[in-house]
């Protein structure tokens, strides 16, 4: 399975941290990535295709762009990518193994991937999986409850399970969750990263604006979902053929 990361601006990084934010459990993932990368002021510098993602464009700011791009800050060091649609399973594995081989290509030192994990009584705190010893170790001295046993899913859950393969150092940062969309908990979330890789990141607005960007998120989602579905019904209609 082809997946392209594909560059159309180049950045000077060193030993940058790069954070992976797919959507997932509360879409705490997309969330809080892409909060990340507009508050930071990064500019998208790539974005990720294949054949298996739905063939539709996104419209940001009058310019029709890829619905799962690349971001990078030179100030901060940092990498950030995300999607504005669901990945498909079968292509979830292939993805996790493009991204590790993309973050050694770019000199890349660590992973954090941002996500929820379904829960009807969600308990306070972040949670956290780390693909070294060393990693897990630098999570607890942070306040992170490092996940001892136990299973994670999706881009996230296999990146981290490839990393840990490879002995390269990443980490999943987790928030409980029992709604389709957390912005309070991705700020939570954000916080705490800030804390871990010491940049500084504002969620106030994250907090106080939860409710407007989540159904802005959530529109964006929903219209490119909605697009997708009828994209598969013209194809499959002998009537449009």
């Amino acid at each position: 399975m082809i997946i392209d990361f594909k560059e159309v601006e180049k950045v000077k990084l060193k030993n940058a941290i790069m954070i992976e934010g797919f959507p997932g459990i509360g879409m705490v993932g997309t969330i809080s990535a892409s909060y990340m990368a507009e508050k930071l002021g990064m500019k998208v510098i790539g974005y990720i295709s294949s054949s298996h993602f739905p063939p539709i464009a996104a419209i940001h700011d009058y310019m029709p762009v890829s619905p799962a791009r690349i971001y990078a800050s030179e100030k901060y060091n940092l990498i950030v990518l995300f999607a504005e649609f669901v990945i498909p399973s079968e292509v979830a594995y292939a993805l996790s193994q493009r991204i590790l081989k993309y973050a050694k290509e770019k000199g890349v030192r660590e992973i954090y991937s941002l996500a929820g994990i379904a829960s009807e009584t969600p308990k306070p705190g972040i949670f956290g999986i780390g693909s070294t010893s060393a990693m897990v170790e630098k999570l607890k001295k942070n306040g992170v409850e490092a996940i001892k046993e136990g299973a994670t899913q999706g881009v996230s859950g296999l990146l981290i399970a490839e990393c840990a393969s490879e002995k390269f150092p990443a980490a999943n940062l987790l928030i409980q969750t029992s709604q389709p969309m957390e912005p309070k908990g991705s700020a939570k979330l954000l916080q705490k990263l800030s804390e871990i890789i010491k940049v500084p990141i504002d969620v106030k607005p994250l907090v106080a604006e939860g409710d407007v960007i989540e159904e802005k998120i959530k529109q964006s989602m929903d219209k490119i979902k909605d697009m997708h579905t009828k994209y598969n019904e013209i194809g499959e209609n002998p009537a449009y053929a």
